[in-house]
């Protein structure tokens, strides 16, 4: 194979999703450093990736999404569940819900208890400040001026209201922020869109400073291997439009590729647990059993209603109506198409004995089909959703190489609803969905319960709906954990353990779940990274 001769750039960035987007951005704001960012899938310029609502179109389109699938899981009835991960500019924060997140205090004090010093909530609320441009202006907790930014609702939808005034109503308190002193209550999210439009990592940190001169963004350009001089990452091997490259890094290798492809693209680079990579017909490099293992993500399930009148945003999406709606949006940035699918948060406690919030619950104004587990195409008739997960799941998976083929998918295995405490929150969790829908504000709207339906009663039944129906709200993190345990992979500067020349930045990090959803906090992981790294420049 004639390889050319290899590239050279200071860093080497694999994967232009959330992370990859902010050190891209922060490394390159130096004239003297040279940065590669590489990323396998195209450009995020497309109106379904533009348009809030069109996550409905990228969740199932190759074009913007790898369209994994999980292998069968042993708590969801032995489905292969759908696994949506960005492939385009801005990665996953490009096909995402845009739901701004950050979780609570005590995930971040969590993870510098477990010895990640520097990782507490005081230690990183600095970087979400940073990283956030506030339409409400900044507050201790908020940031004004950042690239990423963050907005509240165009529209409060009449169902929206109708529906805060009922779990008001339950005792639940109306939470002005939940992303501030404390995360309880009921709130309408807020949300990474500007004007109308999908404020991706591409757009607030990649694209304002992508003709830099320093800066090379490489599209369609998948990486193959990890170059490696013993226990020394030293640069990449990658194909682009059918041609293999190779690039060295002068200082170091930043893989941001996310929680199923960094795990993956080390397997298949030689570095992993011993057996998963013999057993995949990959030579060992570097034994790293950390590699792919403890897997974590957050598993929803949905209650649905149809109501009797043509209230709900379904009847915007057909005929002459939808046409006013795309006019609407092109002109003016308003109206259906701004709309994120998730309108109003909740966060409770599912049970009295807990201490914080373990259920997150988001309502939408519509019904939508069911598709593999996930939102489908919005129905034909007037109806309203609620959906649930557990906000920080028991249950642990993995990621593993099957064969040394880069291009061959992983086996994802998140194993959903295994762990006994799982099962308990789901079947809570759906319970309170149907409160929380069936308020007394509410009834005069509601027609019939879709799902679980009206047989699903007893919490053996409404479990059996859960493993039969749940998909997961593309929450993947933990595969490259952070910590200083045999199973750890990288170390509190980020670092892989016992390796030179490379660092991990991404939601694969994260030692344990944050109760909330995860771009915030990956947004702020590479803020804090780019720190740690410009830091050991030479002055």
């Amino acid at each position: 194979m004639d390889i050319p001769r290899a590239e050279r750039f200071d860093y080497i960035i694999i994967g232009a999703g959330s992370a990859g987007c902010v050190l891209a951005n922060r490394l390159s704001a130096s004239r003297n450093t040279s940065v590669l960012l590489l990323e396998a899938g195209g450009s995020d310029n497309h109106p379904y990736v533009r348009a809030p609502a069109g996550f409905l179109k990228t969740f199932h389109d190759p074009r913007f999404n790898w369209c994994f699938n999980t292998e069968p899981g042993p708590g969801v009835d032995s489905r292969r569940v759908f696994f949506p991960r960005g492939k385009v500019l801005g990665g996953s924060s490009s096909i995402s819900g845009h739901l701004y997140v950050r979780g609570q205090a005590r995930d971040y004090d969590t993870w510098s208890e477990l010895g990640n010093n520097g990782w507490s909530y005081d230690d990183v609320l600095p970087y979400f400040r940073r990283s956030e441009d506030r339409s409400t202006g900044a507050t201790h907790y908020h940031g004004i001026g950042g690239p990423q930014h963050v907005s509240d609702i165009h529209e409060h939808h009449p169902l929206c209201q109708l529906f805060i005034r009922g779990v008001e109503e339950l005792g639940i308190p109306l939470n002005p922020d939940y992303n501030a002193t404390k995360q309880e209550g009921i709130a309408y999210y807020q949300r990474m869109i500007k004007n109308g439009r999908r404020h991706s990592a591409a757009h607030g940190y990649l694209h304002p400073v992508k003709r830099r001169s320093n800066l090379c963004v490489k599209t369609k350009a998948h990486v193959l291997q990890l170059r490696c001089s013993g226990r020394e990452v030293t640069g990449v091997t990658y194909r682009q439009l059918g041609r293999v490259h190779q690039a060295d890094a002068n200082a170091e290798v930043l893989l941001c590729a996310g929680a199923i492809s960094s795990p993956h693209l080390l397997q298949t680079s030689g570095i992993g647990p011993a057996d998963t990579l013999q057993a995949a017909g990959i030579e060992v490099v570097h034994e790293l059993p950390g590699v792919g293992e403890g897997l974590q993500d957050h598993y929803a399930v949905r209650v649905a209603y149809r109501i009797n009148k043509r209230l709900s945003l379904n009847h915007r999406t057909r005929g002459i109506r939808l046409g006013w709606e795309i006019s609407k949006w092109l002109l003016s940035g308003r109206g259906l198409l701004a709309f994120s699918p998730a309108h109003i948060g909740v966060f409770l406690r599912s049970q009295p004995n807990v201490n914080e919030p373990d259920l997150q619950f988001v309502f939408t104004p519509a019904s939508y089909s069911q598709s593999e587990g996930a939102i489908g195409t919005f129905s034909s008739f007037p109806g309203i959703t609620c959906g649930i997960w557990q906000m920080r799941p028991q249950s642990r998976g993995f990621v593993r190489a099957k064969t040394p083929d880069p291009f061959q998918a992983p086996a994802i295995q998140p194993n959903y609803l295994v762990d006994e405490k799982d099962c308990q929150s789901i079947v809570q969790g759906l319970i309170w969905c149907r409160r929380l829908l069936t308020t007394k504000p509410m009834l005069a709207y509601l027609e019939e319960e879709l799902i679980p339906g009206k047989d699903c009663q007893s919490e053996d039944e409404l479990l059996s709906y859960a493993r039969s129906s749940g998909g997961t709200v593309y929450h993947p993190v933990g595969t490259c954990r952070m910590g200083n345990d045999p199973m750890a992979v990288v170390n509190s500067n980020l670092e892989i353990c016992n390796m030179g020349g490379i660092r991990i930045v991404d939601a694969s990090i994260m030692p344990t779940m944050v109760s909330a959803n995860t771009l915030a906090a990956t947004l702020m992981i590479a803020e804090k990274a780019s720190d740690l790294i410009l830091s050991r420049q030479p002055q």
